[in-house]
């Protein structure tokens, strides 16, 4: 059985099942105290970027009808419910991923529409930022958090033996430069740990603090030249860890008053060990929404999974062979429709955080309302590792001015992906006219 076909339970339970305690029933007298310092709070737009692996079969996915009045395709019927917020995107393409290199020249782009660097080294190169990292650069200050990057598989270690090509790139979407993955975090209680407070000191020693790790990050420079090209990337991993805690600290001695100092980690449950990969996937959704929840950060990306992915499913009818290995289904029908069972089980999971953020109070709606949330793959077809006519789909809510309950058809091959992106940039005030290879924009 699916993990969102189980009875409804109470609300607590249902979202302890998933490992984090987030959602109790809307208490304004609890509202109220906790935020009575804040009664002009003006809610802020957040947006999400989900990644699933493997890419989709297509014509389960694709509405058989443009324009308003979306009609849901078998593999999008899980969004239901959610259908006035959603935009069925078709046509969208990548065309620095019409590369013979597999999975990497779709995947490590997801978020920049650029070229993939072929390398086995640490010469990574995706082109250039990724979409959510220049939202967080727009945001920068407005929350202790720039942006979270979240994953549920590790990061592979490595190279494809089929493609001669470092596997990092099936594991990592988020760039803060051309050259400079964001590597996801993948384990639920540090995820969840980072969300509140880094000081826990009076301001004075927050402050010294902040000092004493600028020094750590000035004197580094230095040592940098003296390295090697990987050991410089570990020196620069560990040297943006110092760098994000500096931004924290100097955030909170500035900010007193954020809205996301209010909470502490006693107002929730902190998430265990998951035991499965799906209560894995459902904890890092459940953390997104407690990150919006709090004004932790406006921006997320998540890996559900790794591309390239062999994850194995639980099907009515028994287990599913491995996802990608499916992918390449070679028209056999039995195949096809293990494949396109797994679509519709990250569909039903991305359903599911739209279900979670609905049922949050904020401002005078709800958080869905104020959230963009782009979900989908780095290839059409899995078989062929097309990176045409994408699987995208665009949830947004009432308060971000986007019409919902459509499918929005663009002509293939010739519409870029990243016209959602710039989209996407101009509701956050951007005033760019060009993201990665865009060249217009979709609403």
């Amino acid at each position: 059985m699916s993990i969102l076909d189980s009875p409804v339970r109470s609300r607590r339970a249902f979202v302890r099942g998933g490992g984090l305690a987030l959602s109790l029933p809307h208490l304004p007298s609890l509202q109220a105290r906790r935020f009575n310092a804040e009664p002009c709070y003006s809610p802020p737009l957040r947006a999400a970027f989900l990644h699933f692996p493997n890419g989709a079969w297509m014509q389960d996915w694709t509405p058989t009808s443009s324009g308003s009045g979306l009609r849901l395709s078998s593999s999008l019927n899980p969004l239901s419910p959610h259908r006035n917020e959603l935009t069925v995107i078709t046509g969208l393409d990548k065309q620095h991923s019409r590369t013979s290199d597999g999975h990497a020249h779709k995947t490590a782009n997801f978020l920049t529409g650029m070229p993939v660097r072929t390398t086995t080294e640490g010469d990574f190169s995706a082109g250039g930022i990724s979409v959510d990292q220049r939202i967080a650069t727009l945001l920068q200050g407005a929350t202790p958090i720039p942006s979270l990057v979240l994953g549920v598989e590790p990061i592979p270690a490595g190279i494809d033996a089929s493609t001669g090509v470092t596997l990092l790139y099936s594991g990592c979407i988020s760039w803060q430069s051309m050259s400079r993955p964001v590597l996801p975090q993948n384990t639920p209680a540090a995820v969840f740990d980072s969300l509140f407070s880094a000081g826990g000191a009076e301001q004075g020693t927050s402050v010294a603090r902040v000092s004493l790790l600028s020094k750590v990050l000035e004197h580094s420079h230095s040592l940098r030249r003296r390295l090697g090209r990987i050991d410089q990337q570990k020196l620069d991993e560990y040297l943006e860890s110092v760098h994000q805690m500096e931004t924290r600290l100097r955030f909170e001695s500035q900010n007193p008053d954020h809205r996301s100092l209010k909470y502490t980690p006693a107002d929730f449950e902190r998430p265990l060990s998951p035991r499965k990969f799906s209560e894995h996937l459902t904890a890092m959704l459940d953390l997104i929404v407690l990150a919006f929840q709090m004004d932790a950060t406006r921006v997320v990306s998540l890996m559900m999974a790794n591309d390239v992915s062999q994850q194995v499913f639980e099907m009515p009818d028994g287990i599913t062979d491995p996802h990608h290995s499916l992918s390449h289904h070679q028209l056999i029908a039995d195949r096809i429709r293990q494949y396109q069972w797994i679509n519709r089980w990250y569909v039903q999971n991305f359903s599911l955080l739209l279900s979670r953020l609905r049922g949050i109070s904020e401002g005078d709606g709800t958080l869905l309302d104020y959230c963009m949330l782009a979900f989908g793959s780095g290839m059409s077809d899995g078989n062929e590792h097309h990176p045409d006519d994408l699987p995208i789909v665009l949830a947004a809510g009432q308060q971000t001015g986007i019409q919902g309950n459509r499918h929005l058809q663009t002509p293939v091959g010739t519409t870029p992906l990243c016209n959602l992106y710039l989209s996407m940039l101009q509701r956050f005030n951007s005033t760019e006219r060009q993201f990665g290879d865009s060249d217009g924009i979709l609403f």
